[in-house]
């Protein structure tokens, strides 16, 4: 069987921007509900991986707030895709907008952003997710 590797991507890229679109506009659903049972979760003002989407979701309903993004740029996105067909890994960077006080729209964050994708029961559900504030250094530095 061929997998058509270009398609799983264009696909996964595309549920991503619809997750985090819903995400912009006040709707934090489409990422929960789309989280597999066995999730793996990496938020960056956390220090530990919270596992299991009951405990996912739990964190990120307690902290999240509406952010009233009004523009997302999806940067250097790049898909690897499995043999198989089946499990897919998503990395990009992501860049938000807001208003400011004025009506001027200001970069709230940068992003680094990396999702694990399996096909479960023919769905394309997150199983890895990390985010990470994007950061540059001023020296080289190693660890």
């Amino acid at each position: 069987m061929s997998v058509d590797k270009a398609a799983i991507s264009r696909t996964v890229l595309e549920l991503e921007k619809s997750f985090n679109e819903r995400w912009s506009a006040g709707d934090n659903r489409g990422y929960l509900d789309n989280y597999a049972e066995e999730i793996s979760y990496f938020d960056p003002i956390l220090k530990d991986v919270i596992v299991g989407r009951d405990e996912v979701i739990a964190h990120i309903d307690a902290a999240y707030t509406n952010p009233h993004i009004v523009r997302s740029e999806y940067l250097n996105p790049v898909v690897h895709v499995s043999e198989g067909g089946d499990f897919a890994v998503l990395a990009y960077n992501l860049d938000t907008y807001v208003l400011d006080d004025d009506g001027k729209e200001r970069q709230l964050r940068a992003w680094n952003s990396t999702e694990a994708y399996r096909l479960v029961d023919g769905e394309w559900r997150i199983v890895h997710s990390n985010w990470a504030f994007s950061q540059t250094t001023t020296e080289a530095i190693a660890s």
